[in-house]
């Protein structure tokens, strides 16, 4: 009796064998006849039971769902894509333990013909703004072909386009973990014909260049995207309301590259944004030690002393930009602005006074010392017009001082040339 049990078992599981190797020449027959449709439910019909089947089978079977699904894909099923690779990314995994590869060639052409597939698919997604699908399937992308590690890079900044910041900090930071640094080089050559440069791989570029066709070959060298990848993350971080990963991975990068003036300045923004001022000033001294000749930087450096009222230091900023740049036109008015603050900080003072002798004199005293600070923010302005003549902040501004100034001459003057 037991051996009749065991003797059934055996049948049914031949059975089911069979049936299964049917249901796949079925979907290989229904997929040659370009019924995807039919090769779809056919293979479908062996899911339940492939589980049980010998590698073989299992091999065979996801090699044949493999192409179902990426021809699915190719026609506009964009969730074929994902079942395509991960029938293909199973085919080489049972043939890699079992050692016998019958399909993995193939498999791999196919591979590499739906990881095309998707970076176009992913392409018109981003055209369309719909980058949480473009995201996704250049992910997918780089799975199928982990070499490419510039698929991942791609995914993070569909993410980043998208808004989806989660999304994008998990693909930047296992860009950080694989070592992507993004440098290359690109090679081009002018087409002779149209007189355009044009930009191809190297070996076409040499040939092109050989026929006679393309000349002034030029190889250009594309620099490493990794301080991009951490001020994303910290970017995304702050965005995430983290703002200490966001300033760990400032740190983190600064140590491996320390003369970088853009992640410097980066960290600096974000201690500005938490209102640590100090703190500010401190790194933007470090950035202006690394890049003296930046107008910008001096500027920055000028608008944190002038909030806090460091007028002495504030000037000394703002004049270095000015020298820099002469047609720096923010820096004059902000220099002119730290003379107008000061001289109005001196009113309340004069407000206060008394109708004493000493007091009187003490009005005058404030009142000449304030009458100097706004004739020196006017003529600093009066020298921003040289190199800006038609600047109507620069103008108004003037107006405003020759006005509190009791200027009227310079006043009008003003007035005239803003068309009031």
């Amino acid at each position: 009796m037991k051996n009749r049990i065991l003797l059934a078992a055996a049948l049914t599981f031949t059975m089911v064998g069979f049936a299964q190797k049917n249901e796949i020449k079925d979907a290989e027959k229904a997929l040659k006849s370009g019924d995807a449709a039919a090769a779809q439910t056919a293979i479908e019909a062996a899911s339940g039971t492939i589980a049980s089947a010998d590698e073989k089978t299992q091999a065979q079977y996801y090699f044949t769902k493999g192409k179902i699904y990426s021809d699915l894909a190719k026609k506009g099923n964009n969730d074929a894509f994902e079942k395509s690779a991960t029938s293909f990314k199973k085919v080489i995994e049972l043939e890699e333990k079992s050692g016998k590869k019958k399909y993995s060639d193939e498999t791999s052409q196919y591979m590499n013909a739906l990881t095309a597939d998707l970076v176009n698919s992913a392409v018109t997604d981003n055209g369309n703004q719909k980058f949480k699908e473009a995201a996704e399937k250049l992910y997918m992308s780089y799975t199928l072909s982990p070499k490419d590690t510039s698929y991942l890079y791609y995914a993070a900044g569909s993410a980043v386009n998208g808004g989806h910041y989660e999304m994008a900090l998990d693909y930047y930071n296992k860009l950080q973990d694989v070592g992507y640094d993004g440098s290359g080089t690109v090679y081009k050559a002018t087409n002779d014909a149209s007189g355009e440069v044009e930009e191809m791989d190297k070996v076409q570029r040499d040939l092109m260049v050989k026929s006679g066709s393309y000349s002034n070959p030029i190889d250009e060298k594309t620099p490493s995207k990794k301080a991009e990848i951490v001020k994303n993350t910290a970017l995304i971080y702050t965005q995430l309301g983290q703002d200490e990963k966001a300033l760990e991975a400032y740190q983190a990068a600064r140590k491996n590259d320390p003369e970088d003036v853009n992640l410097i300045l980066n960290e600096a923004n974000l201690y500005f944004n938490q209102g640590n001022k100090d703190k500010f000033k401190e790194l933007m001294a470090q950035a202006i030690a690394l890049a003296p000749d930046n107008p910008d930087l001096h500027y920055n450096v000028g608008v944190i002393n002038m909030e806090q009222e460091n007028y002495v230091d504030a000037r000394a900023s703002y004049k270095k930009a000015i020298e820099i740049d002469p047609n720096y036109t923010n820096a004059y008015l902000n220099l002119s602005t730290t003379y107008v603050n000061e001289g109005n900080g001196l009113i309340d003072q004069m407000n206060s006074l008394g109708n004493s002798r000493a007091d009187i004199a003490k009005y005058e005293e404030l009142k000449k010392t304030k009458d100097s600070l706004f004739k020196q923010g006017a003529d600093v302005l009066e020298a921003a017009l040289k190199t800006s003549p038609d600047n109507e902040n620069v103008m108004t501004q003037l107006k405003n001082i020759y006005g509190a100034m009791g200027d009227n001459e310079n006043f009008m003057k003003m007035k005239k040339l803003l068309g009031e």
